[in-house]
């Protein structure tokens, strides 16, 4: 493993059969009122009388809500007459017909929403999953195409290198909470992605720009880095919420399978091609590459036609709303589960990756060239993580295929610590390992992204998952120090097996919160034990029936 997580309903036929009207009512007038006694009251066989025009309530006084969450629509049928009393047929008609039986009518189908269409048929989720793939790809390319810039152009030391790589995550810790709450306020989060995607866009097609000119230098490529990292965490907490807009609740795991599955995509295909353009274009030139995804996004996300009725939550300051985003993620017993694990995961996740390219080739003796072929593997496996975690989920939901994900998560780093013997059987193991490992990362990240969307109210979605990103990828400095430090005090195998327990913790996490699976039991109606008075009389009735 070497990548970290990242980021029943009320019908027509209830209502009572209305009378059937006299087709020769305009050539009969009902005689006027006379002195006559009146007619005995009707019996309980007669037809029930007509409804009047105002529609059935609903028992909690609110429509019936139908699976998808939207207020079942009104009934199609003609209104009935605005009069109170229904019309009668003559006395002399009356007196004469004999009364019939109310029959019963026959139930209408009941009017149920239609399932929505397979993901691959909605246009706006297309749009999505689209520009989301394009711009990580892009963000891939970056990744090797600034710091080749910084290496080979600009001749920039250590320290330097050392800063520009911490300028793409010092934004989470920065703006990470702040992020959600931003998000919490707005009533359309698609204008904020757009605006961000333009943002990184100009900030990245600058690097070329000032290469070209001459005046390009280190803290020019480390501005640029927190300008495009302080966009990208705006885009993150506002593309969460945005998912609930554009997706139905019934298939929100498999839209964030879709992701996972492209960011697995990104992973395997944007380094080659960050290769190929710094070799064709040289370094900065490939920048364009990133600043060409960022606004195709844009333009992508600007076609979607899904409207947003996001609902504000009212605010008093940014930082009751920080705490208040806090305080969900902490005292709700499924977020703190999964935001427990997330963090243990990633702390040893992290210790594991900086330890991982020394022991590698200095203990196991794997070549240079078959680590990037292993590492590609681990991004095939991602994929058909996806597409198996899309349908598991459907089966057994999203708790099980957590569970499951957690408790096999240290299979690979467990096997890289424990293995020995030739070096083919090193390379077998460890593709097999790192394929499965691949998918177990993409379901267990698919399903906790799909967990804290329904576990968390509408109103605080952006600040939860804000919250959870700063915790779970703050956390990785953290871990590449600490991997760092224990490799030189106790020895690279050793500290691979450390991580491997430390990753097992996780399980913990979520085998004592509400997603582990209860035992149901089958519970019988309760009867009563019969008292010794009762069992004596039925112990003799039986005899006196059983006597001749």
């Amino acid at each position: 493993m070497k990548r970290s997580l990242h980021n029943s309903s009320a019908t027509a036929s209830d209502l009572p059969t209305p009378l059937p009207t006299s087709t020769n009512h305009t050539t009969e007038r009902p005689p006027p009122p006379s002195p006559q006694p009146a007619l005995p009251p009707t019996s309980s066989a007669s037809l029930p009388p007509a409804p009047s025009a105002s529609p059935l309530p609903a028992p909690s006084g609110s429509p019936l809500p139908t699976p998808s969450g939207s207020p079942l629509p009104t009934s199609s049928a003609p209104s009935l007459p605005t009069s109170s009393t229904p019309p009668s047929a003559p006395p002399l008609l009356q007196s004469s017909a004999p009364s019939l039986p109310a029959s019963p009518t026959p139930p209408l189908p009941s009017s149920s929403a239609p399932p929505p269409p397979p993901l691959r048929r909605q246009r706006d989720y297309r749009l999505l999953w689209t520009a989301r793939t394009i711009s990580v790809t892009g963000s891939e390319v970056s990744k090797l195409a600034i710091p080749l810039t910084a290496v080979t152009l600009l001749t920039a030391s250590p320290s330097q290198m050392g800063i520009l790589t911490a300028a793409a995550s010092v934004p989470v810790l920065l703006f990470g909470l702040q992020s959600g709450a931003i998000a919490d306020r707005l009533t359309r989060h698609r204008p904020l992605m757009i605006a961000c995607e333009l943002v990184s866009c100009a900030a990245a097609a600058t690097i070329p720009i000032a290469w070209l000119l001459g005046v390009l230098n280190v803290v020019w490529l480390i501005a640029v880095a927190l300008v495009i990292g302080t966009a990208g965490v705006l885009f993150k907490a506002a593309n969460f919420p945005h998912l609930a807009a554009v997706v139905d609740p019934s298939q929100r795991t498999e839209a964030m399978a879709g992701f996972h599955a492209s960011y697995s995509v990104a992973s395997v295909s944007g380094p080659g091609l960050a290769g190929l353009l710094v070799q064709l274009l040289t370094a900065p030139l490939a920048v364009l590459a990133e600043a060409f995804a960022f606004l195709t996004s844009a333009l992508l996300l600007r076609t979607i036609r899904t409207p947003e009725h996001n609902t504000p939550t009212t605010s008093k300051s940014m930082w009751r709303d920080v705490v208040e985003g806090l305080r969900t993620s902490v005292t709700h017993p499924v977020l703190r589960a999964l935001l427990g694990a997330g963090v243990t995961i990633n702390f040893f996740a992290m210790a594991y990756t900086a330890v991982y390219m020394l022991y590698m080739l200095n203990t196991l003796g794997i070549p240079k060239a078959l680590i990037g072929v292993l590492i590609a593997l681990s991004g095939a496996g991602g994929l058909f993580g996806a597409w198996l975690t899309a349908r598991l989920s459907k089966r057994y939901g999203e708790d099980r295929v957590l569970i499951v994900s957690v408790i096999f998560f240290p299979i690979e780093i467990l096997t890289v610590g424990l293995l020995t013997g030739p070096l083919w059987w090193k390379l077998a193991l460890l593709a097999l390992t790192g394929t499965v490992t691949g998918g177990i990362v993409v379901a267990f990240a698919t399903c906790l992204g799909a967990i804290t969307l329904r576990e968390t109210p509408p109103e605080l979605r952006g600040r939860v998952n804000a919250t959870t990103t700063f915790a779970v990828q703050g956390v990785l400095a953290l871990g590449g120090l600490a991997g760092g430090f224990m490799a030189e005090l106790i020895g690279l195998r050793q500290v691979i097996l450390i991580c491997a327990a430390g990753i097992a913790l996780s399980t913990i996490w979520i085998w004592t919160s509400p997603l582990r699976p209860q035992r149901r039991r089958t519970t019988l109606p309760h009867t009563p034990a019969p008292s010794p008075t009762d069992s004596t009389t039925h112990l003799i009735e039986t005899k006196r029936r059983a006597s001749p």
